[in-house]
């Protein structure tokens, strides 16, 4: 029986924080729902905190360097196999709601989506121009001007000649920031109610997508939003949902002392994030958008289930990265390799599962195998060609990342042909290449998460961080370079030498015409 799938996925929300907001800061009772009822994975990472390469390891189960799109800044080649191809050539209806981040959102605000395997898109993104401004523009002109003003990716080139008229947005959404000008600040709430949101807007394309799907086909949607990302902007009226009072303040920032690693020396860590933002204001208004987020997840279950579809539907919930939100004194996320930066949320709920808790080391390229299993299709393969070398494999996996459904199941992994269960990880990969501040190495870093530690590496003379999660959860205790942690230094700076060259196994797909061929 062909199931239903939906991918509902966060921009920029960290575990720890949906952890801290169900500890009380904010009510999230479709996401506790959600969890409750499925298989919450507690430990899953990120490999590279940032949209565009975390979002393409999402879509096609590889690495950065499998997949190319190493940093912001890149398209992904469309040849490349992706699961959302696979499960429409295997009959299901496929619709994309929301952000996709595929490509670079500089390059222009209508970015066609279709040619990596959806037949619907309904596509808004970070910048905000777009499908969703010109429908605030048709159905709700009282609110234009506001919703111009919350635009801020301004360097759009397309927004000077814009839509077939070819009028200078770019000037409009100027003169509408004097109107509304805590619009073009990183923290404020919309200046329009929630039904106008973004936000809810994504939703109702998405309950739309299903509403209109026949009963006897198979769908598949992801349902993309792009809160809570920064602008920190969620509508005034979930703001008083959030228990003030309940608000941690944030980690220190332990690097922020005088003999500080040469990377944390820039200029742009000359202080503290702390110091110079209202944090608290900051971290109101993010829970306050995760409440918004809950709702509108509320809506898309309570549309799968008055069409009847949510028992046969899995529902997948996850973020494409974190977000440090002052602890360690930063804002973002990139390089800075902490906990709220690299560690998301990830749950699985759906008919058949085993709901609870699991402590695996997961990440985000397991989603594409996964979500393949749930269909009950087959993996893709490398092509190679059988030029009678009887030592080579006859079937080289596609997919980095491993399927989760045999641990959604309550069981223990077994290998991608369901034979002898194989040891699961116990190691994670992240990466991160040029941020917007700096194109160079002396922003990248790699990194290697066992369950007890978390090594750190930056270029370019940049320093190394080692931290003993056990005794240190909130990291706070730099140890790479005591002589007592030596050993351990070395052995964790060895195997991230070993995942990073490794990064490319499965060999990449792209202009692929056959392993071991000339």
């Amino acid at each position: 029986m062909q199931r239903n799938i939906v991918l509902v996925m966060v921009d920029q929300l960290a575990a720890r924080w949906l952890e801290q907001a169900w500890d009380g800061i904010v009510d999230l009772p479709n996401l506790r729902r959600l969890a409750d009822r499925g298989v919450r994975f507690t430990n899953a990472y990120t490999p590279n905190p940032v949209c565009s390469p975390a979002r393409a390891s999402v879509a096609t189960g590889l690495t950065s360097q499998g997949h190319g799109v190493t940093e912001c800044g890149y398209t992904l080649d469309p040849e490349l196999p992706t699961f959302m191809r696979e499960l429409q050539q295997g009959g299901w209806r496929t619709g994309l709601f929301g952000k996709l981040h595929l490509a670079p959102s500089i390059a222009g605000v209508r970015p066609d989506y279709r040619r990596y395997g959806f037949d619907v898109t309904c596509v808004t993104e970070d910048a905000r121009a777009g499908e969703w401004l010109d429908w605030v523009r048709d159905q709700h002109p009282g609110h234009y001007e506001a919703a111009q003003a919350t635009v801020w990716m301004t360097m759009i080139p397309e927004l000077t000649g814009y839509g077939p008229d070819r009028i200078d947005l770019r000037a409009e959404i100027e003169k509408a920031r004097q109107r509304y000008p805590e619009a073009a600040t990183e923290a404020y709430t919309l200046p329009f109610p929630a039904e106008v949101s973004q936000t809810a807007w994504i939703t109702d394309r998405a309950c739309d997508f299903v509403r209109s799907t026949a009963a006897d086909t198979p769908f598949f949607a992801q349902v993309s939003y792009v809160q809570p990302h920064n602008p920190f902007a969620p509508p005034a009226e979930y703001v008083p949902h959030v228990r003030t009072e309940r608000i941690p303040e944030p980690v220190p920032a332990e690097w922020a002392v005088a003999d500080r690693l040469p990377y944390f020396a820039q200029e742009r860590y000359g202080r503290c994030s702390y110091d110079t933002r209202d944090w608290a204001r900051d971290r109101r208004l993010y829970f306050a958008d995760c409440a918004h987020l809950d709702h509108e997840l509320g809506r898309l279950l309570d549309c799968l289930a008055e069409t009847g579809t949510l028992a046969g539907t899995y529902v997948l919930f996850c973020s494409d990265h974190g977000e440090l939100l002052h602890d360690h004194g930063m804002l973002g996320k990139w390089e800075r390799h902490y906990d709220p930066c690299i560690r998301v949320p990830l749950i699985v709920n759906g008919p058949g599962l085993t709901p609870g808790f699991r402590d695996e080391l997961v990440e985000l390229t397991d989603l594409a195998p996964t979500i393949l299993d749930l269909a009950g299709l087959d993996h893709p393969v490398l092509p190679r060609p059988d030029l009678g070398r009887p030592r080579n494999p006859e079937r080289i996996p596609l997919f980095a990342g491993r399927s989760l459904l045999p641990l959604c199941l309550g069981g223990e992994p077994g290998d991608d042909q369901g034979g002898e269960a194989e040891p699961w990880r116990d190691a994670v990969y992240i990466q991160s290449n040029n941020n917007h501040w700096e194109a160079s190495p002396r922003s990248w870093a790699r990194t290697i998460r066992t369950a007890r530690h978390r090594y750190t590496t930056f270029f370019s003379g940049g320093g190394e961080q080692l931290f003993d999660l056990v005794s240190d959860p909130d990291e706070q205790h730099n140890l790479a370079g005591l002589p007592e942690w030596e050993e351990t230094r070395r052995e964790l700076r060895d195997r991230l030498l070993e995942m990073i060259v490794c990064a490319g196994y499965p060999n990449s797909p792209r202009d692929l015409f056959g392993i071991g061929t000339w």
